[in-house]
Order: structure tokens, then C-alpha cells, then sequence
């Protein structure tokens, strides 16, 4: 009764097993649960899993355990597999199956081999055994070898186990058919489970190979923006981290799950794939006159020729009689006034400070203050509307049209997403993505959210996104700003209603901005 009331145990353990493989997400955690529950069910000192190479030719060490010796590699260990354990061939150089060794035969033949002492056993080689109980001091007896097996009935691995014991008594006894059916439904189970894994993880690294394929385009589209689809993630996910690790405050039972943070991450890789539908000669507007090529060039051949006008206005009062000195002293301050004028429109091109209402007014002037004839002789005025409003532009390099036009890439971003049939896991992808525009005080745009409405995934991206365009680089209307100045315009921002104030604290305190400066910035950004 005893030994049938311990089977039935070990089978609701088996059972329980296989709920807790096919939960689990990560890889190197999945291995070592499969191997320590083997040993579980079936009382082993030590288990081995080896999963086969891609090529179907040798076998990986993925998981070693020995527990009477203290032996742990791969998995939580700490000890990584690599470098410690060579792989098994599944074949000799002259092509013949090298089955002598009793997980290769699994591999090989799908069949489990279960072998009562190795030090007695026919058909196997077991020097090598042999040769690491002379080293350790170790016994191996008993081998259970059990070829895993995928969906489609493929080799996928291999799980051994060493030295069965009796229950209740330290004696090694050879694995019973009990052990073995078990260690075989668990093999099954294992397998199911780790193809499982290895499936989501191929459609997920797939998946974030197509969301790099997006970003590249924007990245080629656009070189002065090309690496923030890559740093806008990467301080995302800095600040998550910070937040995650609060313990005081409001963000005290702030936590993430692997999944969340997963799901955060692709979030902020997405977060600018609307950028494929904007312009770009928008995107790349460097000066406030550029379309496909700056214009000012333009305006610099109207000044030349206002400039030759005037000199063939000089050589005519010359000519007809007016003093020399008179006429050359009225085109030289001519000359004068438009090197102060083409000078006035070329700095108002730039667009990197803020235009007083005199400068505007300054633009104007000169608009109104020149004619000139255009190649089919017809006189007109010296700036077109178009290059006036663009030249009056009070900050930046975009006329409001414009702006509208960037602007419209988060409308763009939101519509692409949501048509997405997100899987549960990424169902906030969206509305984190959707939210880096938005304002706490509900000034931001698109939707004009308040704080209480957004959550604190999306103002984490928020804070990511400014801070990361306030330092960046590559952007072709201003020089990067030092690491204090990106600081002071967060803290304002702060006290304005335009970001979280308690992310900002613990972006602060955190000293996150330190940490992004240490991989991102140019040393001399980096002043505080």
C-alpha cells in the first residue's frame, strides 16, 4: 500500500510539474525545472539535459546537476555550461552512429536506456565514468537516459539521470519501471513545454526583428534622428528599472513582472513607427528656408543682383554726368545696407534662438525694402509669402503647417498599433506607445490627456522622450545640450504641468540621467 500510495504522490507531482514548465518564460530557469523535478520523481543524486545542435550532430551540456557532490552548472546557478563541459558527437569521423555513450544512443535510437550499474554494463562505454569517480571519489551506479521528443516527434534533447535511491534510506538502486514511465511522461511534458518556449521566442525575436526593420527605415529615411528609436527604449526601460526599486512615495507598489517589462520595452521601440508616414523635408528641415535645399541660396542671387542693379545704377549717373564720388559713396552704402540685410535673413535661417518681435520685424522690412526682376522680367517682391512666414518663424525651423505634419506621426503611431491584434501580454502597447506627447496638465497632444488618465508606463516614456531629444546630437536645428542644461528645462517641465513630477524625483535621485550619459553622450556633454 505504501509503495502504491508513493506512486500516486509522485504522479500529482508529475502533474503539478507540468503546470509550473508551461508557465514558465525563461529559457535557463525552464532547463533546470525540468531537470530538478527528474530528479524529484524519481529520487536521482544527479541529472544531466542536453539539447541537441542545430546541425543533429552533437549534444549541448545544458543543465548539470549533482547534488551529493554540490555540483551545479547552467541554469540559476551561477556557473555558466559553456567552456566547462565538451559536446557529445552523435557521430564518428568516419560517419558511424557513436552510440556507445548512452545519452548519444538515446539521441540516436529514441529509445530511453535505462542501465542498473555502469561499472558492469554491456555495450557502453563508460570510461569516462569511470575516470571522474577515480577524480571525485563518486559511485556512478545507476543511468536513466531519456530521449526528449518534440511536437512533430523530432529529437530535441536528451535528460539523464544518475544514481536512483531507495525512499527513506541512503542506498543507490537501479531506476524501476516506475521511474523510468515517469521519467518518460516528464521527458514528453519537458519537451512540449521547451518547443513551446523555443516557438514564442522565435515568433518574438521575429517580431522585434520586424520592429528594428521599421525603425531602420525611419533611421535611413532620416539620419539626424537615426539612433533615437534606439535611446528612447534603453532610458525607458533605465527609468522603469528605478521606478520598479522605489520603496517610498507613490510609486512604492509600482512593480513589473517579466512581462510587463517586455511588454514596456516593445512599446518603446514602437513608439515613433509613425514616423514612416511624415515627410522628409520635414523631418529634416535644418534651416527655415529648406525644402529639398536650403533656399537662402536663393535669396543671396536676389541680393546679388539688387547689389549689380545698383552698381549698374552707379556706372549710369557716372555716365551721365552725376559726380563720381557722389555716386560711388550712395552704392557703397547700398552695398553696405544689403551685407546687414543678407546677414539679418541668414541668421533668422538658422532657427536655433528665439526671434524678438524686432527681428520680425527686421524681416519684414527687408521683404519690403528691395524689388527685384525675376528671369522673366517681371519685378517682384524680394521675399516670397512662402519664405517670409518661414524666415518670421519665432523658434525652431517649422511653420506651424509643419509642426502639424510631425506632429500627425503619433496619430499615425496610435492608428498603426491599434489595428495590431495584440496578444494579451501586449495589450498596453498602444496606449504606452500612443502617450509620449501627452502633457500631465492635458495640453499635450493628441488626445490631450490628463495625468490621473494616462498610466506610468507612458509618462515614463514621456520623460524618455524629451530628455532624450534635449540631449541628442544628431538633430539638424541645434547643438546638443550639455547634461545641466537638459536638466534645468526637465525641472521647469517639472513645475509646469508637462511631466510626472514623481518620475522626475526618481529620474533624480536615481540618478538615471548619470547612467544614460555614461553609455550616450558625448563627454563633453556630460557637466554635472
Amino acid at each position: 500500500m505504501g509503495t502504491l500510495d508513493d506512486l500516486f504522490r509522485r504522479f500529482e507531482h508529475l502533474n503539478d510539474i507540468g503546470a509550473s514548465l508551461s508557465n514558465e518564460r525563461d529559457l535557463g530557469r525552464l532547463l533546470e525545472k525540468i531537470v530538478v523535478a527528474a530528479k524529484s520523481i524519481t529520487r536521482a543524486d544527479g541529472g544531466t539535459l542536453y539539447l541537441l545542435s542545430e546541425d543533429k550532430r552533437h549534444l549541448h551540456f545544458e543543465i548539470v546537476r549533482t547534488d551529493s557532490l554540490n555540483i551545479a552548472f547552467g541554469g540559476t546557478s551561477g556557473n555558466p555550461v559553456s567552456g566547462k563541459f565538451p559536446d557529445l558527437p552523435l557521430y564518428r569521423e568516419d560517419g558511424s552512429p557513436n552510440d556507445t555513450m548512452i545519452a548519444a544512443h538515446a539521441a540516436i535510437s529514441g529509445e530511453t536506456v535505462n542501465i542498473a550499474d555502469a561499472y558492469v554494463a554491456k555495450g557502453f562505454d563508460f570510461s569516462g565514468t569511470r575516470k571522474f569517480d577515480e577524480r571525485t571519489g563518486y559511485r556512478s551506479q545507476s543511468f536513466l537516459a531519456v530521449p526528449m521528443r518534440d511536437h512533430e516527434g523530432e529529437i530535441i534533447g536528451v535528460l539523464q539521470l544518475i544514481n536512483a535511491s531507495m525512499p527513506a534510506h541512503d542506498v543507490v538502486v537501479p531506476f524501476s519501471e516506475a521511474d523510468q514511465r515517469l521519467a518518460e511522461s516528464l521527458a514528453s511534458q519537458a519537451a512540449i513545454a521547451l518547443t513551446n518556449r523555443q516557438l514564442v521566442r522565435q515568433l518574438e525575436v521575429l517580431f522585434e526583428s520586424f520592429i528594428q526593420l521599421i525603425n531602420s527605415a525611419i533611421d535611413d529615411k532620416s539620419p539626424y534622428t537615426g539612433e533615437h528609436c534606439q535611446r528612447v527604449p534603453e532610458l525607458t526601460m533605465m527609468l522603469a528599472e528605478a521606478a520598479h526599486q522605489t520603496t517610498e512615495g507613490p510609486l512604492a507598489d509600482f512593480h513589473l513582472t517579466d512581462r510587463d517589462r517586455y511588454e514596456l520595452r516593445i512599446a518603446a521601440l514602437l513608439h515613433d513607427c509613425g514616423k514612416v508616414t511624415t515627410p522628409v523635408h520635414v523631418v529634416d528641415k535644418a534651416t527655415k528656408l529648406q525644402t529639398i535645399f536650403d533656399r537662402i541660396e536663393l535669396i543671396d542671387t536676389r541680393f546679388e543682383v539688387v547689389r549689380r542693379d545698383a552698381e549698374i545704377r552707379m556706372l549710369r549717373q557716372i555716365t551721365d554726368g552725376v559726380p563720381k564720388e557722389l555716386a560711388e559713396a550712395e552704392f557703397r552704402e547700398i552695398e553696405a545696407k544689403i551685407a546687414v540685410d543678407r546677414n539679418c535673413l541668414h541668421k533668422s535661417n538658422i532657427g536655433s534662438e528665439r526671434m524678438s518681435d524686432a527681428d520680425v520685424e527686421h524681416v519684414q522690412a527687408i521683404s519690403a525694402r528691395y524689388r527685384w526682376r525675376n528671369p522673366d522680367g517681371v519685378e517682384c517682391d524680394f521675399l516670397s509669402p512662402d519664405e517670409l512666414a518661414n524666415l518670421t518663424i519665432r523658434a525652431g525651423t517649422l511653420t506651424q503647417s509643419e509642426r502639424e505634419v510631425i506632429n500627425h506621426h503619433i496619430d499615425a503611431t496610435i492608428k498603426m498599433l491599434e489595428q495590431l491584434p495584440w496578444p494579451k501580454h501586449l495589450k498596453n502597447v498602444p496606449e504606452y506607445a500612443g502617450g509620449h506627447h501627452e502633457r500631465m496638465d492635458g495640453k499635450g497632444y493628441p488626445r490631450g490627456l490628463k495625468r490621473e488618465q494616462m498610466s506610468w508606463q507612458a509618462r515614463m516614456m514621456a520623460i524618455a522622450d524629451i530628455f532624450e531629444a534635449l540631449t541628442a546630437s544628431d538633430r539638424p536645428y541645434k547643438q546638443a545640450m550639455t547634461l545641466s542644461q537638459a536638466l534645468d528645462i526637465l525641472e521647469k517641465f517639472r513645475h509646469n504641468g508637462h511631466i510626472d513630477p514623481d518620475l522626475h524625483d526618481v529620474f533624480i535621485n536615481s540618478e538615471i540621467y548619470r547612467k544614460f550619459a555614461a553609455v550616450f553622450l558625448d563627454a563633453n556633454q556630460v557637466d554635472c
